[in-house]
């Protein structure tokens, strides 16, 4: 870890500056000089996404959550960890599935203190910028940047967002289930270092969908990066009974192994619980095809995307209570007409596409001899069609010698569908990593 001592004047050199981005529809409305201060600057920021999550609908869950109701005059802390470092960042917010306008009345980024908790480091507390102003308004439907900020981050350090919503939000565009533990305080907290204000927590993630990073030293960030890897999918890729506040989601340990290698990249978790490459859902977002450009293409610095989906489309139907209705039954052409389409879509943007096969399902709800014939058919078409630029065998590394249908006891969660927290570590050895 790098010293984290501060002086005065590296605080001052490291202060906010403005005008690094703005919404489309500000700067659609002429945005007084803006959109030509982003494009000046275009080339000096090269922005590299270090961490992302999927924006999501506002419902219930697995586990109780803010969304529904939304916030008034109340602050949410978040922390989330960057695998890429720098000393400039910005946050990215959605209001992708908000009624009204998001009015942001002040925010700030920290340092962790120790990696979880809503304690911040003393000292490393930046207050936010967006467009120069210290508030700001998403409209419904909408995204937003933050301007830069002047902290140093290193690779897998825990990073703390404060957002202050002083007006009524409704209810809130989130990512439902986070492994990671999110914080409220009553009224203004947002300069807050200690935790004492915090009393409520949930494991959602809402209205922060990314954390981008930049360095100025040596030279670093002038060239936009393109080596960002996004793991796109369901449940399994969105770290689903992995640990929470342990950061142990197979993008985690991903993440973990190039940087143990000696190639570290940054791995963003573009996954949400239940997703379907064919079908929307209430509670389960958008479906692949649709979503893949706004959580994959648009992340800064991706150049490759890995692909495991389709066990949700396959599977649903098997269920007695599926949670997803109406749920039809999914050909195996029909889930590979779906992926070819999530494949043109990351040529189309100059990704390269990485194909996962289906994890054995053996054993679970969503397991049926349709779902069981179907899994066999794609896992086979992900093997041998070379359609996909490369391919994870997920399949092979998870199946239990003695059955393959099922997930081997030492991965599996217990439901028989998900990995434990080993079985993601498995999925991460399964990767080639020239291959990606």
């Amino acid at each position: 870890m790098i010293s984290r001592a501060r002086t005065t004047a590296v605080a001052v050199a490291l202060a906010l500056t403005a005008g690094a981005a703005v919404t489309t529809a500000q700067a659609s409305q002429g945005g007084h000089g803006v959109e030509n201060k982003v494009e000046n600057k275009k080339a000096a920021q090269a922005w590299t996404a270090a961490w992302a999550a999927a924006p999501q609908r506002p419902s219930t869950g697995f586990k109780a959550n803010w969304s529904e109701n939304g916030f008034d005059d109340q602050t949410v802390r978040q922390v989330v960890r960057v695998t890429e470092g720098g000393d400039r960042a910005r946050i990215r917010l959605s209001n992708a599935y908000g009624a009204s306008p998001l009015h942001i009345a002040s925010a700030t980024v920290a340092r962790t203190e120790g990696t979880k908790g809503a304690g911040v480091e003393k000292g490393s507390v930046r207050r936010l910028t967006f467009g120069g102003k210290t508030s700001a308004t998403v409209p419904a439907g909408g995204s937003l940047a933050s301007d830069e900020a002047g902290l140093d981050l290193d690779r897998f350090e825990s990073v703390t967002v404060t957002l202050h919503l002083a007006r009524t939000t409704g209810p809130a565009t989130f990512h439902a289930q986070s492994f990671a533990t999110s914080y409220r305080a009553a009224g203004n907290h947002v300069g807050d270092t200690g935790a004492g204000a915090f009393k409520e927590s949930t494991e959602s993630w809402y209205y922060l969908s990314g954390v981008d990073v930049r360095s100025d030293k040596g030279g670093q960030g002038r060239a936009p990066r393109r080596d960002g890897i996004v793991l796109f999918g369901d449940s399994i890729t969105d770290g689903f009974a992995s640990s929470t506040d342990r950061n142990r989601r197979w993008s985690d340990a991903l993440a973990e192994r190039l940087a143990k290698a000696g190639t570290p990249r940054p791995v963003l978790n573009s996954g949400i619980g239940g997703n379907l490459v064919l079908n929307d859902s209430a509670w389960y977002g958008d479906k692949g095809t649709n979503r893949i450009g706004r959580d994959v293409l648009d992340q800064p610095g991706a150049g490759t995307v890995v692909v495991l989906e389709g066990l949700n489309d396959i599977g649903f139907s098997e269920s007695d209570t599926p949670t997803y209705k109406p749920a039809p039954v999914i050909s195996a052409d029909q889930l590979i007409a779906g992926h070819r389409k999530l494949i043109r879509a990351a040529h189309d943007k100059g990704l390269k596409a990485v194909g996962g096969t289906l994890l054995p399902l053996g054993g679970s709800d969503h397991y049926g001899k349709h779902a069981a014939a179907v899994s066999d058919a794609f896992n086979k078409w992900v093997r041998t069609s070379g359609e996909y630029d490369s391919y994870i065998d997920f399949d092979k590394a998870l199946a239990d010698p003695k059955n393959p249908e099922r997930i081997r006891p030492a991965y599996d969660s217990g439901d028989h569908l998900h990995p434990n927290d080993a079985g993601y570590r498995a999925m991460a050895r399964a990767a080639d990593l020239n291959s990606l």
